[in-house]
């Protein structure tokens, strides 16, 4: 009986990533008309993809969101090659590496990535299947490929050879990297791949730059107003809603609300401890949300932001939920009125919406801790794109790992105080 639910959870969300991915294509053509659209894509192949890379900014509206679909749709054939079962962190996964595909992912910079983890596992004869997570997750590092091959002055096929080369051998590193660090944050921040990747592209920025290399800096940011742009994140969310609510009716919205009691902390596969129904009503009351809190402030809907909620509404299923990521939010709004930031400065209104990651901080720890893990995050965020080469496009992820490490750290310390501690 438990393996027909099962079968029937994985065909569902099967239908609809599919249904999502191609939605999205149509949307891209709708806007910019087949002909740009693709052309647009083909181009944006062989661009460079450092933070900050707004494609919609480059190519347009249309390139943007079918490279979205690709990079979504390489990552969907990967888990149905691997036979691995769709679930909160393969959906993770998914809407991330779609998300991240409006401004740094491409089909192009991710697969050598992909192909060095799979070496990696096949050295250490681990199947590819287990080390997928680490693989899809690991394309955060995409820029590196990009750069590599356009940023570097070589030309032609030996740019391609080289740079191909760069991601595989990246990929290979991230399966030992990413097991290690881990126990840096206990699980306490959710992207723990952006941790690995920017603990990665530290090394590699400092080898790049004690070769000469200079990174400048990059500032592509899309401001114009555009109805696509707003309305793609709520159409979406909605969509997702009403598949909880009709796959599942009232069980749906009984998970909805189990969903909200769990801290988040790695791993929290919430379609595994209650339903895929109410994980995804929950992923589309935090896009819902997400969204409205931009419209709100008169922030920009573009490449950075929509994949900012892309991404949170993909760790709906995966440890964010509503309850525990308010209070994170809270403290980056704080810190950035204290420091006198805007709230729609791009730094600022990204790290409201990927400061989520530290979400199972105020789940395990209460409301205050929350709020000191977003003001924290806040102060970080703003140093660490650089000391990365903007390689890492998972910034966010980095910051808030050592964020989750340094107040974990004084959690247990101030814990161990009655148990022999020195």
């Amino acid at each position: 009986m438990k393996e027909n639910v099962i079968e029937n959870q994985n065909k569902t969300l099967l239908f609809l990533l599919v249904f999502i991915m191609f939605s999205i294509i149509v949307t891209g053509i709708a806007a910019d008309g087949a002909g740009r659209a693709f052309n647009g894509f083909l181009e944006l192949q062989f661009r460079p993809a450092r933070l900050i890379s707004d494609y919609i900014s480059e190519r347009g509206i249309g390139a943007s969101l079918i490279n979205a679909a690709a990079v979504g749709m390489t990552g969907l054939i990967l888990i149905l090659i691997a036979k691995v079962q769709l679930s909160g962190p393969t959906f993770a996964a998914l809407f991330t590496m779609m998300g991240f595909a409006l401004f740094g992912k491409t089909p192009m910079n991710i697969l050598p990535i992909i192909l060095g983890v799979f070496l990696a596992g096949r050295l250490v004869g681990k199947s590819f299947s287990e080390y997928l997570i680490i693989a899809l997750f690991g394309t955060a590092l995409g820029p590196l490929v990009s750069m590599v091959t356009v940023e570097m002055g070589l030309s032609g096929l030996s740019a391609v050879v080289v740079g191909t080369g760069a991601g595989i051998a990246t990929g290979f590193m991230l399966p030992a990297i990413a097991v290690s660090v881990l126990h840096f944050h206990q699980g306490y921040s959710l992207y723990n791949l952006g941790l690995s990747c920017g603990f990665f592209a530290l090394f590699a920025a400092a080898f790049f730059r004690a070769g000469g290399h200079v990174f400048e800096g990059l500032m592509m940011w899309h401001t114009s107003d555009s109805a696509v742009l707003i309305l793609l994140v709520p159409v979406l969310s909605v969509v997702l809603i009403l598949t909880g609510l009709f796959s599942e009716g009232k069980e749906g919205l009984r998970s909805f609300v189990a969903v909200q009691k769990h801290t988040g902390r790695l791993p929290s596969d919430f379609m595994d401890l209650e339903s895929v129904g109410g994980s995804l009503i929950n992923a589309g009351l935090i896009g819902l949300a997400g969204s409205a809190y931009i419209l709100i402030i008169g922030g920009d809907f573009n490449g950075p932001t929509i994949g900012g909620l892309l991404t949170i509404i993909g760790f709906g299923a995966f440890g964010t939920h509503l309850k525990n990521s308010w209070p994170v939010v809270a403290g980056v709004i704080v810190a950035s009125l204290i420091f006198g930031k805007s709230l729609t400065s791009q730094g600022v209104l990204l790290a409201v919406i990927f400061c989520t990651t530290l979400a199972p901080l105020a789940g395990a720890f209460g409301i205050i801790t929350g709020l000191a893990a977003g003001f924290i995050h806040l102060v970080l965020v703003h140093q660490t794109g650089s000391w990365q080469g903007g390689m890492n496009l998972y910034n966010n992820g980095f910051a808030g790992g050592l964020t989750a490490t340094l107040i974990v750290s004084v959690i247990a310390w101030y814990r161990s105080r009655n148990s022999g501690f020195k």
